[in-house]
């Protein structure tokens, strides 16, 4: 005998469909109205964030100096002096060797371009001369229309480092008074909060900087990795200024997808313009083979294994958070979903039943208050 409908059932099904779903659209509501001042707000929230992610980098240095009895201003003080000098010595440590090179560099550029335009003039392309001046004269001409929007881009460029050298000394500033104040923060949030949240969020709070402070390490092992692999193969092949470009290469690290990209091509152009097109190929092909490397295996891997998360959800992550919002998404997008992953982590905690003796009874919770 076949069984009928409930219709009792059925509309509890269809009301608890009907809550869930109200409930679900409440929440992307409220992430959307979040979304949408954080762009609003994102002049001070990303100096905030580079802020936090130097903290992390030089906090184990303050933290040594305090232990030692040192002053928090004073020890903060010293960690941002040592870092500023850090930061400047691998800019110069780019710019001297290149600088001295410069003339070399630019008789080798000419040179290559002369080589490039003798092999197109070549089988199989056989462009001649008339043709390569004639697409010069093309793309002059549209240049030359195009003045206005060139203007535009420059005027673009100009604000864009601008707004980069201001968001580098606010986040420099951040960074000493995270320096000297930052322990004082969870006692002094822990006040603030009302109830269970002055002991919950300071929780969170904490394990999301131990997060922070993996994601860093870990970014800069990757870094590391590939400018050791990328230098080494350089100075196999004999490619000059491998010192700086294996420098390059670790700072480049730290921005996805565009820093590869630049740091990849200067040691592709180096190498064409000083030892041909040969040894250009095999540049350009031992980059390729450890970007590869560096993107699904190593970084996955390495930050999966400090973060706490799936190398798959790392993969995903960062493509989600460059379609999202271009380089500043990717940068950003595997620290954003660690700390989810905490925050989650914890409200799993929270929400789960205590485990169960054999005899079905359940264990006393030991952490929570004993009223007096």
């Amino acid at each position: 005998m076949s069984s009928t409908l409930s219709s009792a059932k059925a509309r509890h099904a269809l009301r608890l469909s009907a809550r869930v779903s109200g409930e679900l659209l409440l929440v992307f509501v409220m992430l959307a109205v979040s979304l949408w001042l954080l762009g609003r707000m994102w002049s001070v929230v990303w100096p905030l964030v580079v802020g936090l992610l130097l903290t992390t980098l030089t906090w184990p240095a303050a933290r040594a100096l305090r232990r030692r009895g040192w002053p928090p201003a004073l020890a903060a003080s010293l960690v941002t002096v040592l870092f500023l000098l850090v930061a400047g010595g691998v800019v110069a440590l780019i710019a001297v060797p290149v600088a001295s090179q410069s003339g070399e560099l630019t008789d080798g550029v000419v040179e290559g371009i002369q080589r490039l335009r003798e092999w197109a003039a070549g089988p199989p392309l056989n462009i001649g001369d008339a043709q390569i001046n004639k697409a010069f004269d093309t793309a002059v001409a549209r240049a030359q229309e195009g003045v206005g929007s060139m203007v535009g881009t420059v005027v673009t460029g100009v604000s864009t480092v601008v707004s980069g050298v201001v968001t580098a000394v606010l986040a420099l500033f951040l960074m000493f008074f995270f320096l000297k104040d930052g322990p004082k923060f969870l006692p002094w949030l822990s006040r603030q909060l009302p109830g269970r949240f002055a002991t919950d969020v300071p929780i969170v709070f904490a394990r999301g900087w131990a997060t922070l402070g993996s994601f860093v390490r870990s970014q800069a092992a990757v870094g590391m990795l590939d400018a050791v692999l990328i230098g080494l193969g350089l100075w196999i092949l004999g490619v000059p200024l491998v010192l700086p470009l294996a420098v390059l290469t670790f700072v480049s690290a730290f921005v996805p997808i565009i820093g590869a990209l630049f740091a990849g091509f200067v040691a592709v152009l180096i190498a064409l313009v000083s030892n041909g097109l040969t040894d250009a190929l095999i540049v350009l092909a031992i980059i390729v083979v450890v970007q590869q490397l560096e993107g699904n295996v190593f970084q996955p891997m390495i930050q999966s294994r400090g973060l706490g998360l799936h190398a798959a959800v790392v993969l995903l992550a960062v493509t989600l958070g460059g379609s999202l919002a271009g380089i500043v998404g990717s940068l950003l997008a595997v620290p954003i979903a660690a700390l989810i992953a905490v925050v989650w982590n914890y409200v799993r905690e929270q929400l789960s039943d205590p485990p169960r003796e054999p005899d079905g009874t359940a264990e006393p919770d030991t952490t929570a208050p004993v009223p007096s």
